[in-house]
């Protein structure tokens, strides 16, 4: 049976192991990720959309170090250049050693599409399972100017 005196205890040893998440993801903007290839799009004088789904992505909790899974969903308007699909899943199967927050995730990925695919406007949206009950997504959206 639990008691209220086994409910301190546990309280004070969950105190006792905080952890800090000062400095944990000071470089990750600097994080070398796999580059990724890119096609001559042959209509880039008409406005369409491309999907890219992501149902199975991996990444690693940079505090507890056990694993995190995702759906990542892309939406995107080609310009000059499509994403190469194969490069783009080497470059989703990186992440799986990486210890990197959600919000991070989504954020490097954004800035890693848009540099090689120069887009029109591009939409990412990750779906993260749920950690302690709590369902996480983040989303981040890029419009050329």
């Amino acid at each position: 049976m639990y008691n209220s005196a086994d409910a301190q205890d546990y309280r004070r040893k969950v105190k006792s192991h905080r952890f800090s998440y000062e400095g944990l993801q000071e470089n990750i903007r600097n994080l070398k990720t796999p580059k990724i290839e890119v096609w001559n799009n042959q209509y880039p004088d008409k406005i369409y959309t491309i999907n890219l789904d992501v149902p199975e992505f991996t990444c690693i909790c940079p505090k507890t170090g056990l694993p995190d899974f995702a759906a990542i969903k892309i939406e995107y308007s080609p310009d000059k250049y499509c994403i190469e699909l194969k490069s783009f899943k080497m470059y989703t199967i990186f992440f799986r050693n990486i210890g990197i927050f959600h919000e991070h995730v989504i954020n490097k990925m954004l800035e890693d599409v848009v540099k090689a695919a120069k887009p029109r406007w591009l939409k990412i949206t990750g779906i993260f399972n749920p950690r302690g009950g709590i369902t996480t997504t983040v989303s981040r959206e890029f419009k050329r100017k």
